[in-house]
């Protein structure tokens, strides 16, 4: 996991590490866990684009797209709430480089897991069918190498 997941400190506090990290060894295959959590209940999304954006370029990193109802209001957050941050995400990786993630049981705290997933469906909007199974499944297949599971 790429992105921090507990207390004060930012996700982003970790980025810039994780991306020499990155650039430093090509070969190894990261996923930046939960979309490094965006602040979407504030809105402020700046400095979590900035540190975000630049793990594109690089096709070794993929983005897990998860844990984004507790980042939300979690009494009051819906699906249109996270779809910036998804559709972003997409524009950054590419379907290709997404992959579903529930947080399961975390996400229980704001949402159930049907809930998580329907959400998910929702946000990816109009992609195609073969990119929204390539992010629903397959590209988690691939990158974690469950093929033989």
């Amino acid at each position: 996991m790429l992105a921090g997941e507990t207390g004060d400190e930012t996700a982003t506090a970790e980025l810039p590490a994780a991306l020499e990290i990155a650039r430093l060894h090509p070969d190894l295959r990261l996923v930046v866990d939960h979309l490094a959590k965006p602040p979407i209940a504030d809105g402020d999304d700046a400095g979590w684009a900035a540190a975000l954006a630049p793990f594109a370029d690089l096709g070794h990193v993929h983005c897990k797209l998860s844990g984004m109802v507790t980042e939300a209001d979690w009494s009051g957050w819906r699906p249109e709430d996270l779809a910036p941050y998804v559709r972003q995400a997409l524009d950054w990786f590419g379907p290709e480089r997404c992959m579903f993630g529930s947080d399961w049981p975390v996400c229980l705290l704001a949402a159930s897991y049907s809930q998580v997933f329907e959400a998910l469906v929702y946000a990816l909007g109009d992609i195609d069918d073969q990119s929204k199974a390539a992010v629903l499944g397959e590209n988690a297949i691939r990158f974690y190498r469950l093929d033989g599971a």
